[in-house]
């Protein structure tokens, strides 16, 4: 199974997905390519225009051209995924497709029809004409990173698609999230499944669906387990946060419900979690192992959680059924990284310097990215940043280092802006409330430093106590004075890479 096949379909009816328009649907209606439920063939049954087909059909074309379906997304969102599934169409399934998208904003305007139709909106190829197999589920990954929030199929030149599956990861309108509590979990706030143990009855993505469940189906399930061990799923949240409590609901799981459960969290902003990582994480323990009821809704108040999470790994004992999963708390942010992108991309030359100074006082590291604009994605921007740094001479580094204050202290020698002051404070703020003794030993390791090196001791603050600090100022200060400024350019690197990400977040 492709690993997209875990995340939600942004289409689906159930997240508000649509059918906007269609060119034809003579024999089937265009409806039917969002239905839920699977395509079924009925023998022997009939219309007044034809054979009974439970997808979406075009009449025979006489002339050139092709057929087109607009869809609109329940959930706007990244693309990972899709499914062309033309099942019990044999003879008459198109022999190729084709996709388009558009970003027309986080809600459908009285407009939508028109701006649709317009001449001046520009559609972005997913895929260009791609072929078909016939009575068969086409798989295709999508390697596209920009937000859609509607869809063109193409279908060359007719025929009928029973079922089309746009699966991806929701970019929700982040102005709209409140800023008090919130389920992070949630589909609909851009929370989606990593991976898990096992779902051999039910997908763990219906965890963190809206509504109550349906029925079994509409759960995670996983199969009997005969050995040792326990079930689990791991779950990115859609918005870095704390959590402050959740909810476990067993509705419909009667027979078959977990005999207990437990809830543990990470941070984790950098590389990918796979199956083989998930044990190499510092998780911390949310939940510890809780006995749970039949078909019922639990409700955990008591998690005093004050770090901020960005996955969650919910495990269940030994193996089971759970329908629902809410993970209540407060976002950290509350800021569409796209957006943030584009803004950047369209800021004033004077501007974007003056932005990018503020993560990094070097002035041909600011020129040079802010001359590589605009980024098509987070990714090529945060490339090129790093690139850009680690060619540099080493002068343009030494002005970069001067506008940092020394580890525990309140300013920089070299003056800096409101905004560069405020994020340095926030990144040193353990080593700057540290015990008197070790602010006294950072002050005068940091003044031999300085007398040895000619800069001040750098170091990625962030996540750090004061004694770690501390113990690498230490350590570094045997280093040879080439290898110790490759050193203190790759903390440079990582600092500049934090306050990136927090400019785009602004």
């Amino acid at each position: 199974m492709n690993d997209f096949l875990q995340l939600a379909d942004l289409a689906s009816e159930r997240l508000g997905g649509r059918i906007i328009a269609a060119n034809d649907d003579f024999f089937a209606p265009k409806e039917n390519l969002l239905k839920e439920s699977k395509p079924v063939f009925v023998e022997g049954k009939y219309t007044s225009r034809g054979k009974w087909m439970y997808g979406w059909e075009t009449r025979r074309r006489r002339t050139p051209g092709h057929d087109w379906c607009i869809v609109r997304l329940g959930l706007p969102g990244i693309i990972r995924g899709v499914v062309v599934d033309t099942s019990f169409f044999t003879g008459n399934y198109p022999e190729r497709f084709s996709l388009e998208g558009c970003d027309l904003g986080n809600h459908p305007s009285k407009g939508e029809q028109k701006k649709l139709s317009s001449l001046k909106l520009t559609w972005t190829q997913i895929f260009a004409e791609t072929a078909l197999k016939g009575d068969s589920p086409n798989l295709f990954s999508v390697q596209n990173k920009n937000r859609f929030t509607h869809l063109r199929l193409k279908i060359y030149p007719d025929g009928g698609v029973a079922r089309l599956r746009i699966h991806g990861e929701a970019i929700p309108d982040t102005k709209r999230i409140s800023r008090a509590e919130i389920d992070l979990a949630a589909v609909e706030n851009g929370a989606y499944v990593v991976t898990s143990s096992d779902q051999f009855y039910g997908a763990p993505r219906n965890l963190l669906m809206p509504y109550r469940a349906k029925n079994m189906a509409d759960g995670w399930e996983t199969k009997r387990r005969r050995g040792p061990g326990h079930d689990w799923v791991v779950l990115k949240l859609g918005l870095p946060g704390t959590i402050q409590s959740m909810e476990v609901n067993t509705a419909h799981y009667k027979g078959n419900f977990p005999d207990t459960c437990s809830l543990d969290v990470c941070n984790h902003k950098l590389g990918a979690i796979n199956f083989t990582s998930i044990d190499s994480l510092s998780w911390q323990e949310a939940l510890p192992k809780t006995k749970l009821k039949p078909n019922h809704r639990h409700v955990f108040n008591k998690l005093h959680l004050t770090s901020v999470a960005t996955h969650a790994r919910f495990n269940i004992y030994p193996d089971g059924g759970v329908s629902r999963l809410r993970l209540f708390g407060r976002a950290e942010i509350a800021v569409n990284p796209a957006a943030g992108l584009e803004r950047f991309n369209r800021l004033s030359k004077q501007k974007a310097a003056k932005a990018l100074l503020d993560c990094c006082a070097s002035d041909k590291w600011a020129q040079q990215v802010r001359e590589r604009r605009p980024f098509s994605d987070r990714a090529s921007f945060f490339v090129a940043a790093d690139k850009i740094w680690s060619e540099l001479p080493q002068e343009d580094w030494l002005q970069a280092f001067r506008h940092h204050p020394a580890i525990g202290a309140k300013k920089a020698k070299s003056k800096q802006s409101a905004t560069a002051s405020r994020w340095s404070a926030k990144e040193q703020s353990t080593a700057q409330s540290a015990p008197p003794g070790v602010l006294e030993a950072l002050a005068e390791e940091n003044k031999a430093y300085a007398k040895k090196y000619g800069y001040v001791f750098l170091i990625c603050a962030t996540g750090k106590t004061s004694e770690d600090i501390l113990k690498a100022l230490r350590q570094r200060m045997s280093n040879e004075p080439e290898v110790e400024l490759r050193i203190a350019a790759e903390e440079q690197r990582k600092i500049t890479r934090l306050r990136l990400e927090k400019l785009l977040q602004s």
